[in-house]
């Protein structure tokens, strides 16, 4: 890590390793800021992106002990926009903004399963998504926006294909899925999400330095965010404004599950132990261990999380036997990043977490930068 930092590949790093319940290793490196050399500490505050899609999941699942929901519910009893949807056919690719397109009604209803495992058409990019119709924020957004508003415009917008399985047996399009659920929350517990969040998962399990926008008094320990597109181009200060300062500047009306948060690696930690340890942590139990277990069963069928060859639970890549993401790791571990750099694997056989945060977009450095700092931790264990 030490070296990474030292040849300009990485601004910073914080790194996290427990092992069987205890803290074996907890280390920064590097710099928070390049430009004022200011060092990074432990506890420094990171943006978690995808890793946000955890924590949502968490809190839903704790509504489905309540049997609020079934999971092959339809979205659309819940949130009436998604009722019908339509599959894009067909678009003018040389004006997706203002041109004509096609679509066809879908095959079925989309299921409260199939968002939680990315097995229902939505994307992220989307051909018609500049279209002011179909137009919604994707990971952030610092104007006024509320998370309803932005759900119902996005039930509008066509799928890529029909939810669920499909003619190779069953798919895997990752997207605005968990965004949806964070709205499903609202509904199903009555409450803002970021409310029912805190109060179901964050405050019972002590994640007092995780939020979709940071108070004054902690604004401070926000790290920088640069992007480093090729190796042979330096760190740089990252061009979009919206990205950098989310957490602490614009409306702070919007909270997306997919990838909205913020947190420190020690405060995430806690929710990985939890999992590890079926459902419990600090005496307070969040979900059951039999939760936890239907979590991490394969959702997508014959399909692979992109050229992993790993599958996809509720909310967690499955590291399998013919993995080539996971290195080491035991096949049934579990993981899953965020777009800035950020990683957590849990390993219940080796009873082992290990996360590792830096917050660079885009990292021509992230695929060797997370798995090397995983071979580092596997290579360890006697």
């Amino acid at each position: 890590m030490q070296g990474l930092i030292d040849k300009d590949i990485a601004p910073n790093a914080v790194t996290f390793v427990a092992h069987k319940g205890k803290i074996v290793h907890y280390k920064a490196f590097g710099y928070s800021n390049l430009a004022k050399k200011t060092p990074l500490k432990r506890d420094d505050i990171y943006r978690i992106a995808s890793q946000s899609k955890a924590i949502t999941t968490v809190t839903l699942m704790t509504l489905f002990e309540e049997e609020k929901f079934l999971l092959d519910d339809p979205i659309s009893k819940y949130i009436p926009a998604f009722k019908n949807p339509k599959v894009l056919v067909s678009y003018d690719k040389k004006d997706p903004v203002g041109g004509s397109y096609d679509t066809r009604p879908a095959k079925g209803e989309i299921t409260i399963r199939q968002l939680l495992s990315h097995n229902a058409g939505i994307p992220y990019e989307h051909p018609l998504d500049q279209r002011p119709e179909f137009k919604v924020p994707f990971f952030n957004s610092t104007a006024p926006d509320k998370l309803e508003d932005v759900i119902n415009k996005l039930a509008k917008r066509p799928l890529l294909r029909d939810p669920g399985t499909d003619s190779t047996g069953a798919g895997f399009t990752y997207g605005l899925n968990i965004d949806i659920i964070g709205r499903l929350i609202e509904v199903l517990s009555g409450k803002p999400f970021d409310v029912a969040m805190r109060e179901r998962v964050l405050e019972p399990l002590g994640m007092t330095d995780t939020y979709f926008y940071l108070p004054d008094s902690k604004a401070s320990r926000l790290v920088e965010l640069y992007e480093k597109p090729s190796m042979d181009k330096p760190l740089a200060l990252h061009p979009n404004e919206a990205y950098r300062n989310f957490a602490t500047s614009g409306a702070k009306t919007l909270f997306l599950g997919g990838a909205g948060l913020v947190s420190s690696i020690e405060d995430y930690a806690k929710i990985c132990q939890m999992l590890l340890n079926g459902g419990t942590f600090n005496n307070k139990r969040i979900i059951g261990r039999k939760t936890v277990e239907m979590m991490l069963r394969n959702q997508i069928g014959a399909a692979e999380v992109w050229d992993r060859k790993d599958k996809f639970g509720l909310g967690f890549q499955l590291i399998t036997e013919g993995s080539h993401y996971g290195d080491q790791a035991t096949p049934g571990s579990y993981t899953w990043g965020g777009m800035y750099c950020s990683e957590f694997t849990i390993d219940p056989k080796e009873e082992l977490i290990l996360l590792i945060f830096t917050n660079v977009q885009p990292y021509a450095y992230y695929g060797d930068f997370v798995k090397k700092f995983r071979i580092a931790v596997y290579q360890a264990l006697e």
